[in-house]
């Protein structure tokens, strides 16, 4: 019996409730989860910085009709679907024209994995390399970013 209580004792410890005097109501705050909101990480802000002024020269409308690529940071639509494909999200191309959504695009993918897991500390050189996309350009790609930083 005494187990019993001991473990009686703990689970409620545990819970998280708020008891308000006086009211006879009890609350139990719930959590919802982040799958669907990227991971800020402010340390990333001096590389979007410079990856804006190379790709668009800071023009939050810009547009490169041979790649189809849209708003400052250069997003094309398989980028795009890739994000709303791991985050549920529905941005449009057309919302990359908002710089907000367009940093949480970039963002999403400098801290994530291409399938969509957190990854922690992604350096300037693997976040610009995988936002270029892959081989040897990447190469150049990095180059002038770093003068940028």
């Amino acid at each position: 019996m005494k187990l019993f209580s001991i473990m009686v004792f703990l689970l409620f410890m545990n819970l998280p409730v708020a008891f308000c005097p006086n009211i006879k109501t009890i609350y139990i705050p719930t959590s919802s989860p982040i799958i669907n909101k990227p991971i800020y990480t402010a340390s990333y802000e001096p590389l979007i910085r410079a990856i804006f002024r190379y790709e668009s020269h800071n023009d939050t409308l810009a547009y490169n009709p041979n790649e189809e690529a849209y708003g400052g940071l250069q997003i094309r639509p398989c980028r795009l679907n890739h994000f709303n494909k791991l985050t549920g999200l529905n941005y449009t191309l057309i919302d990359m024209y908002d710089f907000n959504k367009a940093k949480e695009v970039f963002l999403y993918f400098a801290t994530h994995n291409g399938s969509g897991k957190p990854v922690k500390g992604k350096s300037y050189e693997q976040v610009a390399r995988n936002w270029n996309g892959s081989g040897k350009l990447t190469e150049i790609y990095w180059n002038n970013i770093q003068h940028l930083l």
